[in-house]
Protein backbone atom coordinates (compact mmCIF):
# COMPACT_ATOMS: atom_id res chain seq x y z
CA UNK A 1 0.00 0.00 0.00
CA UNK A 2 2.89 2.55 0.64
CA UNK A 3 4.69 1.36 -2.83
CA UNK A 4 1.23 2.23 -4.52
CA UNK A 5 0.17 5.01 -2.82
CA UNK A 6 -3.08 4.68 -3.70
CA UNK A 7 -4.67 6.74 -1.07
CA UNK A 8 -2.34 9.68 -1.83
CA UNK A 9 -3.83 12.45 -2.99
CA UNK A 10 -0.99 13.16 -6.13
CA UNK A 11 -1.62 15.95 -8.38
CA UNK A 12 -2.64 18.43 -5.18
CA UNK A 13 -0.84 21.33 -4.14
CA UNK A 14 -2.93 23.63 -2.11
CA UNK A 15 -3.80 22.47 1.55
CA UNK A 16 -7.79 22.81 2.25
CA UNK A 17 -8.60 24.09 5.62
CA UNK A 18 -10.80 20.79 6.22
CA UNK A 19 -8.20 18.75 4.63
CA UNK A 20 -5.75 20.25 8.09
CA UNK A 21 -8.84 19.81 10.44
CA UNK A 22 -10.06 16.13 9.04
CA UNK A 23 -6.29 15.08 9.67
CA UNK A 24 -6.40 17.00 13.55
CA UNK A 25 -9.70 14.65 13.96
CA UNK A 26 -8.25 11.61 12.93
CA UNK A 27 -5.87 12.10 15.65
CA UNK A 28 -7.79 12.75 18.34
CA UNK A 29 -9.99 9.22 17.02
CA UNK A 30 -7.38 7.42 16.70
CA UNK A 31 -6.89 8.26 20.80
CA UNK A 32 -10.14 7.53 21.31
CA UNK A 33 -9.98 4.03 19.36
CA UNK A 34 -6.53 3.09 21.37
CA UNK A 35 -8.23 4.51 24.45
CA UNK A 36 -11.61 2.17 23.88
CA UNK A 37 -9.61 -0.67 23.01
CA UNK A 38 -6.55 -0.90 25.70
CA UNK A 39 -7.95 1.57 28.26
CA UNK A 40 -9.60 0.09 31.42
CA UNK A 41 -12.75 2.35 31.73
CA UNK A 42 -16.10 2.35 33.29
CA UNK A 43 -19.24 1.69 31.22
CA UNK A 44 -20.28 5.34 30.97
CA UNK A 45 -16.76 6.73 29.91
CA UNK A 46 -16.80 4.18 27.13
CA UNK A 47 -19.94 5.05 26.14
CA UNK A 48 -19.57 8.98 26.14
CA UNK A 49 -16.10 8.05 24.12
CA UNK A 50 -17.91 5.75 21.39
CA UNK A 51 -20.62 8.41 21.09
CA UNK A 52 -17.55 11.18 20.24
CA UNK A 53 -16.28 8.83 17.92
CA UNK A 54 -19.30 7.84 16.01
CA UNK A 55 -20.05 11.35 15.44
CA UNK A 56 -16.46 12.20 13.87
CA UNK A 57 -17.33 9.47 12.00
CA UNK A 58 -20.20 11.17 10.89
CA UNK A 59 -18.32 14.25 9.63
CA UNK A 60 -15.60 12.17 8.05
CA UNK A 61 -18.31 10.77 5.94
CA UNK A 62 -20.22 13.65 5.53
CA UNK A 63 -16.78 15.24 4.31
CA UNK A 64 -16.60 12.30 1.89
CA UNK A 65 -19.62 12.18 -0.05
CA UNK A 66 -19.30 15.89 -0.31
CA UNK A 67 -15.54 15.18 -2.19
CA UNK A 68 -17.71 12.86 -3.94
CA UNK A 69 -20.07 15.03 -5.20
CA UNK A 70 -17.90 17.84 -6.04
CA UNK A 71 -15.44 16.22 -7.79
CA UNK A 72 -15.25 16.03 -11.24
CA UNK A 73 -13.89 12.41 -11.68
CA UNK A 74 -16.03 10.70 -9.50
CA UNK A 75 -13.77 7.34 -10.41
CA UNK A 76 -10.27 8.98 -9.75
CA UNK A 77 -11.91 10.50 -6.39
CA UNK A 78 -13.39 7.05 -5.19
CA UNK A 79 -9.38 5.46 -6.65
CA UNK A 80 -7.52 7.99 -4.48
CA UNK A 81 -9.84 8.48 -1.48
CA UNK A 82 -11.35 4.69 -0.84
CA UNK A 83 -9.43 5.17 2.64
CA UNK A 84 -11.04 7.83 3.69
CA UNK A 85 -14.62 5.54 3.07
CA UNK A 86 -13.30 3.07 4.86
CA UNK A 87 -11.88 4.88 8.02
CA UNK A 88 -15.38 6.59 8.66
CA UNK A 89 -17.32 3.73 9.10
CA UNK A 90 -18.41 3.51 12.58
CA UNK A 91 -18.50 0.45 15.00
CA UNK A 92 -16.13 -1.26 13.19
CA UNK A 93 -12.33 -0.81 15.26
CA UNK A 94 -10.47 -2.29 12.95
CA UNK A 95 -11.14 -0.44 10.45
CA UNK A 96 -11.22 2.60 12.29
CA UNK A 97 -7.34 2.60 12.52
CA UNK A 98 -7.23 3.24 8.61
CA UNK A 99 -7.26 6.65 10.23
CA UNK A 100 -3.94 6.59 10.41
CA UNK A 101 -3.68 7.12 6.65
CA UNK A 102 -5.69 9.97 6.74
CA UNK A 103 -3.21 11.53 9.13
CA UNK A 104 -0.17 10.05 6.63
CA UNK A 105 -1.68 12.03 3.79
CA UNK A 106 -2.70 15.51 5.14
CA UNK A 107 1.05 15.18 6.56
CA UNK A 108 2.44 14.53 2.54
CA UNK A 109 0.05 17.33 1.22
CA UNK A 110 1.63 19.68 3.87
CA UNK A 111 5.19 18.80 2.54
CA UNK A 112 4.64 19.25 -1.04
CA UNK A 113 3.14 22.97 0.27
CA UNK A 114 5.99 25.15 0.60
CA UNK A 115 4.04 26.89 3.34
CA UNK A 116 0.55 25.40 4.91
CA UNK A 117 0.07 28.47 6.93
CA UNK A 118 -0.34 30.60 3.73
CA UNK A 119 -3.19 28.66 1.98
CA UNK A 120 -5.24 28.34 5.58
CA UNK A 121 -4.97 32.34 5.56
CA UNK A 122 -6.24 32.95 1.74
CA UNK A 123 -9.23 30.84 2.39
CA UNK A 124 -10.23 32.60 5.47
CA UNK A 125 -14.23 32.00 5.23
CA UNK A 126 -13.11 28.02 4.69
CA UNK A 127 -10.57 28.35 7.57
CA UNK A 128 -13.30 29.73 9.66
CA UNK A 129 -15.65 27.34 8.97
CA UNK A 130 -12.79 24.07 9.89
CA UNK A 131 -12.12 26.07 12.69
CA UNK A 132 -15.55 26.26 14.04
CA UNK A 133 -16.16 22.58 13.45
CA UNK A 134 -12.87 21.59 14.94
CA UNK A 135 -13.68 24.02 18.26
CA UNK A 136 -17.40 22.50 18.35
CA UNK A 137 -16.06 18.45 18.26
CA UNK A 138 -13.26 19.10 21.02
CA UNK A 139 -14.60 21.30 23.15
CA UNK A 140 -17.70 19.15 23.34
CA UNK A 141 -15.63 15.88 23.34
CA UNK A 142 -13.33 17.48 26.00
CA UNK A 143 -16.60 18.71 28.12
CA UNK A 144 -18.62 15.52 28.59
CA UNK A 145 -15.65 13.15 29.00
CA UNK A 146 -13.78 15.39 31.30
CA UNK A 147 -17.05 15.97 33.13
CA UNK A 148 -18.13 12.46 33.58
CA UNK A 149 -15.36 11.56 35.37
CA UNK A 150 -15.09 14.28 37.93
CA UNK A 151 -18.65 14.24 38.73
CA UNK A 152 -18.32 9.91 38.96
CA UNK A 153 -18.81 8.84 43.12
CA UNK A 154 -18.93 12.69 44.03
CA UNK A 155 -21.85 12.89 47.00
CA UNK A 156 -24.69 14.78 44.96
CA UNK A 157 -23.80 14.59 42.06
CA UNK A 158 -26.87 14.51 39.01
CA UNK A 159 -24.52 13.19 36.40
CA UNK A 160 -24.31 10.18 35.95
CA UNK A 161 -24.38 9.10 32.26
CA UNK A 162 -23.13 9.87 28.78
CA UNK A 163 -26.42 10.79 27.64
CA UNK A 164 -26.79 13.34 30.32
CA UNK A 165 -22.82 14.71 30.08
CA UNK A 166 -23.49 15.33 26.23
CA UNK A 167 -26.40 16.93 27.26
CA UNK A 168 -24.49 19.13 30.03
CA UNK A 169 -21.74 20.24 27.85
CA UNK A 170 -24.29 21.08 24.90
CA UNK A 171 -25.81 23.03 26.75
CA UNK A 172 -22.95 25.14 28.21
CA UNK A 173 -21.37 25.83 25.95
CA UNK A 174 -24.55 26.91 24.28
CA UNK A 175 -24.71 29.38 27.34
CA UNK A 176 -27.88 28.84 28.08
CA UNK A 177 -28.08 27.12 31.77
CA UNK A 178 -31.60 24.81 32.04
CA UNK A 179 -29.87 23.63 35.23
CA UNK A 180 -31.12 20.08 35.09
CA UNK A 181 -27.67 18.89 34.98
CA UNK A 182 -24.92 20.68 36.21
CA UNK A 183 -21.70 19.90 38.53
CA UNK A 184 -21.27 19.95 42.37
CA UNK A 185 -17.75 19.32 42.53
CA UNK A 186 -14.58 22.41 42.71
CA UNK A 187 -12.96 21.12 39.79
CA UNK A 188 -16.18 20.67 38.01
CA UNK A 189 -17.13 23.93 38.24
CA UNK A 190 -13.58 24.95 37.31
CA UNK A 191 -14.49 22.74 33.67
CA UNK A 192 -17.82 24.14 33.92
CA UNK A 193 -16.38 28.13 33.44
CA UNK A 194 -13.83 26.62 30.95
CA UNK A 195 -16.79 25.74 29.02
CA UNK A 196 -19.00 28.93 29.74
CA UNK A 197 -16.01 30.61 28.37
CA UNK A 198 -15.27 28.86 25.66
CA UNK A 199 -18.63 29.07 24.53
CA UNK A 200 -18.99 32.84 24.51
CA UNK A 201 -15.97 33.12 22.28
CA UNK A 202 -17.37 30.34 19.67
CA UNK A 203 -20.57 32.23 19.42
CA UNK A 204 -18.76 35.48 19.33
CA UNK A 205 -17.06 33.84 16.43
CA UNK A 206 -19.75 32.89 14.91
CA UNK A 207 -21.78 36.32 15.21
CA UNK A 208 -18.79 37.99 13.51
CA UNK A 209 -18.67 35.29 10.27
CA UNK A 210 -22.21 35.62 10.10
CA UNK A 211 -21.97 39.28 10.36
CA UNK A 212 -18.96 39.29 7.48
CA UNK A 213 -20.80 37.13 5.40
CA UNK A 214 -23.92 39.69 5.31
CA UNK A 215 -21.59 42.34 5.04
CA UNK A 216 -18.89 41.31 2.44
CA UNK A 217 -21.72 41.80 -0.63
CA UNK A 218 -22.03 45.05 0.46
CA UNK A 219 -18.50 46.09 0.48
CA UNK A 220 -17.69 44.37 -2.47
CA UNK A 221 -20.75 46.56 -4.16
CA UNK A 222 -19.37 49.86 -2.81
CA UNK A 223 -15.60 48.54 -4.16
CA UNK A 224 -17.11 47.84 -7.22
CA UNK A 225 -18.86 51.33 -7.77
CA UNK A 226 -16.05 53.03 -6.68
CA UNK A 227 -14.09 51.29 -9.22
CA UNK A 228 -16.52 51.95 -11.91
CA UNK A 229 -16.43 56.21 -10.80
CA UNK A 230 -12.96 56.00 -10.87
CA UNK A 231 -13.25 54.54 -14.58
CA UNK A 232 -16.05 57.33 -15.63
CA UNK A 233 -13.53 60.30 -14.22
CA UNK A 234 -10.51 58.51 -15.96
CA UNK A 235 -12.76 58.33 -19.53
CA UNK A 236 -13.98 61.91 -18.96
CA UNK A 237 -10.46 63.40 -18.21
CA UNK A 238 -8.95 61.27 -21.38
CA UNK A 239 -11.64 63.06 -23.25
CA UNK A 240 -10.63 66.38 -22.07
CA UNK A 241 -6.83 65.71 -23.13
CA UNK A 242 -8.18 64.68 -26.13
CA UNK A 243 -10.42 67.72 -27.01
CA UNK A 244 -7.61 70.16 -26.04
CA UNK A 245 -5.11 68.43 -27.75
CA UNK A 246 -7.56 68.89 -30.98
CA UNK A 247 -7.85 72.31 -29.75
CA UNK A 248 -4.38 72.56 -29.90
CA UNK A 249 -3.59 71.07 -33.24
CA UNK A 250 -5.97 73.53 -34.58
CA UNK A 251 -4.72 76.80 -33.04
CA UNK A 252 -1.56 75.20 -34.27
CA UNK A 253 -2.39 75.36 -37.76
CA UNK A 254 -4.28 78.28 -37.69
CA UNK A 255 -1.11 80.18 -36.81
CA UNK A 256 1.07 77.90 -39.31
CA UNK A 257 -1.72 79.44 -41.88
CA UNK A 258 -1.38 82.61 -40.50
CA UNK A 259 2.52 82.48 -40.70
CA UNK A 260 1.92 81.55 -44.30
CA UNK A 261 -0.24 84.50 -44.97
CA UNK A 262 2.53 87.35 -43.46
CA UNK A 263 5.22 85.89 -45.56
CA UNK A 264 3.00 85.95 -48.87
CA UNK A 265 2.44 89.68 -47.93
CA UNK A 266 6.11 90.37 -47.12
CA UNK A 267 7.38 88.79 -50.06
CA UNK A 268 4.56 90.31 -52.28
CA UNK A 269 5.63 93.71 -50.45
CA UNK A 270 9.07 92.81 -51.35
CA UNK A 271 8.41 92.65 -54.78
CA UNK A 272 6.43 96.14 -55.21
CA UNK A 273 9.51 97.94 -53.76
CA UNK A 274 11.93 96.37 -56.49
Amino acid sequence: MFKSKRWSTKNLHTLDPFDFVMMILSFFSVVIVLALTFGKLDKETYRVLLYIDTSICVIFMSRFFWGLYKARDKKYYLTHHWIDFVASIPAIEALRIARVFQILRVIRLIKMSRSFIWPLLRQRKQTTLASLLLAMVMILANASVLILIVESGVEGANIHTAEQAIWWALVTISTVGYGDFYPVSTLGHVIGGIVIVSGVSFFGVISGYMASVFVAPDEKERKESQQEMIKNELDQILERMEANQQQMEQNQQKMLNEISQLKQELSKTTDSNK
